[in-house]
């Protein structure tokens, strides 16, 4: 199993970056989507909503990751349903968490391979962001996760110099582009654009939407 985890961050072949800051989360992800070598779209948003309060960074088989989104979403509102009240970002991040851990122990000739960086706002005002890797393990992020994307070493070694605690929304977004544009440079499995959400008691906005166009000098 931990063979197959650290095989799968080398297939993911993507930049996501999640920062927790004083006042909100902010959430960034590259655009590019590759098979092997090839590149196949150039303009793929990697970030999805979920619902009104909740978004979702997947890194891993593109089939996978817009399945799990549409599973969660129905899940989440049927949830909701039954209980008649609106589940938290932890008890999604749980579900999440589950669906990983069943699929990739289920027999199949195509493992799930998804990572995700799940983050929202819950009814009391609070934003939390989680990670959960490729087996299904769920963890609380209380300063900063690139998950399990090929862009991670990059993302978390200029994290490791630059994040500083207390940090605000705004000193985040800047921090989370400066991370993305840094991986896209040396990681041939990232680039092409970025995108930059911004999680608080105000809701969830889009901030950055960037194409990154070679220069030629």
């Amino acid at each position: 199993m931990e063979q197959d985890i650290k095989n799968n961050i080398l297939k993911s072949n993507t930049s996501l970056v999640g920062i927790t800051c004083r006042d909100g989360i902010v959430l960034g992800a590259d655009r590019r989507v590759t098979a092997g070598n090839l590149v196949i779209d150039k303009n793929y948003q990697k970030i999805l909503r979920v619902n009104e309060y909740l978004v979702v960074a997947y890194t891993g088989g593109v089939a996978d990751a817009q399945l799990t989104n549409k599973l969660l979403a129905a899940e989440l509102r049927l949830k909701e349903l039954r209980a008649k009240s609106r589940p938290t970002v932890q008890e999604a991040a749980q579900l999440v968490a589950m669906m990983t851990y069943r699929n990739i122990r289920t027999p199949t000739m195509l493992m799930n391979i998804v990572g995700t960086l799940i983050t929202g706002f819950n009814e009391d005002g609070t934003s939390e962001l989680y990670t959960i890797e490729p087996a299904g393990g769920v963890y609380k992020v209380k300063e900063y996760d690139a998950n399990f994307s090929s862009g991670m070493p990059y993302i978390l070694g200029l994290l490791e110099r630059l994040y500083k605690k207390d940090l605000s929304v705004k000193e985040g977004v800047e921090l989370a582009k400066e991370c993305l544009k840094s991986s896209t440079q040396r990681d041939t499995g990232s680039g092409n654009g970025i995108d930059v959400f911004t999680i608080t008691k105000d809701g969830i906005k889009q901030v950055v939407s960037e194409e990154i166009v070679a220069e030629y000098r």
